[in-house]
């Protein structure tokens, strides 16, 4: 129990660790921020017909070759015309955007370089052949992949599946995760604090994280100093939970619910890990079906910083998307930094845009104000204690 394990380490055991859900099948409308599970190809072309990209008038490009010229306006093509339309030498129609363009025209001529006229028209500009029309299969081919597997389903990504006719589609959904804060001392938010008293906050910052990182959060309510009550609790919230986040309760003194409920059980590991905020650390899994739960620090900062490290690539995993240690961005110390011997630090600071980082005034892990303030997390490998101004660091965009 006394020695560290490594920040590297602790998180191989959870990528080990948890699965991949299971594919399931939704309407379109329930897809956004699940991760596409199936190869999506299109049935038809799209276009699946050459149309208008404007409103204005199909006409043959040589009759508009010398102009002014005025031109008999045949016929009107809206929208969604189904009619077989053609036009011959010397004719135009009158054609709304996206309309099917008539046989024997090869240009569309935008109404601006008209005069709008309705029975006769005055064309003011050419137009070269294949002006102003969306060619069939401009976009997709019949049979082309549009979205492979693995993709993550955004707005853009909506569109395209609604595009190809889809109205249901197969993904990785979004992560249940429920979110359990203890200890006697907290009190939710709203409510007036007694002596001793804090309001409680982690769960809240937690919840955003988890819907920040593509799961959907639940706040589970607070637990008290006491292992019975939070066994309960987490039996009941199992039948909701693809994960469980817990926050307090597993440092060394006295009256840790979560270490002392969990312990027993021996499905959950506790260590102390190298790193600086966030040293104790629990993760394994729980329940029947082995739900993964991480059992995070009770210091606001350590377990923010514990999420980005380590629950935030298990989610990803969960989701089915390429799952590895939390991306760093190189930078350039704007002050000297201090870093304790054997634990990697995870300063907070201010990452501006011209690649300077500065680190925060209050590094405590229980200073939630000035994580508030920062935008980054600066990395300090375990081997460094000082860096001078100047210096190249990794550092974590929040």
């Amino acid at each position: 129990m006394n020695s560290l394990r490594s920040v590297d380490d602790h998180l191989a055991g959870i990528l080990n660790t948890v699965r991949t859900l299971a594919p399931l099948e939704v309407e379109l409308e329930q897809a956004l921020g699940t991760t596409l599970a199936e190869e999506v190809t299109s049935p038809v072309a799209l276009p699946p017909f050459d149309n208008s990209a404007m409103d204005g008038y199909a006409v043959r490009a040589e009759d508009v070759a010398a102009v002014p010229v005025t031109l008999p306006v045949i016929d009107d093509v809206p929208a969604g015309d189904d009619r077989l339309q053609a036009i011959g030498p010397g004719m135009v129609m009158r054609i709304m955007t996206g309309a099917p363009l008539p046989a024997g025209a090869d240009a569309v001529i935008p109404v601006e370089w008209t005069d709008a006229g309705t029975a006769q028209v005055v064309v003011g500009r050419s137009a070269a052949p294949g002006h102003a029309i969306r060619r069939a299969g401009e976009d997709v081919r019949a049979g082309d992949v549009v979205l492979p597997a693995g993709t993550p389903i955004g707005p853009a990504q909506l569109g395209v599946l609604a595009g190809v006719g889809r109205r249901r589609v197969l993904v990785r959904p979004r992560p249940r995760v429920v979110i359990i804060s203890t200890g006697a001392e907290l009190v939710e938010p709203g409510m007036p604090l007694g002596p001793g008293q804090i309001w409680e906050s982690n769960s809240y910052a937690l919840l955003a994280a988890v819907r920040e990182a593509g799961g959907e959060g639940y706040r589970a309510g607070i637990v008290s100093d006491d292992a019975a009550g939070f066994l309960d609790q987490l039996d009941a919230q199992l039948v909701r939970a693809d994960l469980v986040i817990t926050s307090g309760g597993v440092s060394m003194g006295a009256y840790e619910p979560v270490k002392e409920a969990l312990g027993p059980l021996g499905t959950v590991r506790f260590d102390r890990v190298a790193m600086q905020p966030g040293m104790p650390q629990g993760f394994g899994v729980v329940g029947e079906d082995h739900i993964p739960l991480f059992a995070l620090p009770g210091n606001p900062v350590s377990s923010f910083v514990s999420f980005m490290l380590f629950v935030r690539p298990a989610l990803r995993k969960m989701r089915g998307l390429p799952a590895g240690p939390t991306p760093t961005v190189r930078a350039v110390t704007a002050a000297p930094l201090r870093s304790p011997q054997g634990k990697r630090s995870f300063l907070r600071g201010v990452l501006a845009p011209d690649g300077t980082v500065e680190p925060v005034r209050r590094q405590g892990s229980h200073q939630l104000a000035a994580l508030a303030s920062a935008n980054a997390l600066i990395v300090v490998p375990e081997d460094v204690t000082e860096l001078p101004e100047g210096a190249n660091v990794e550092v974590i965009p929040l």
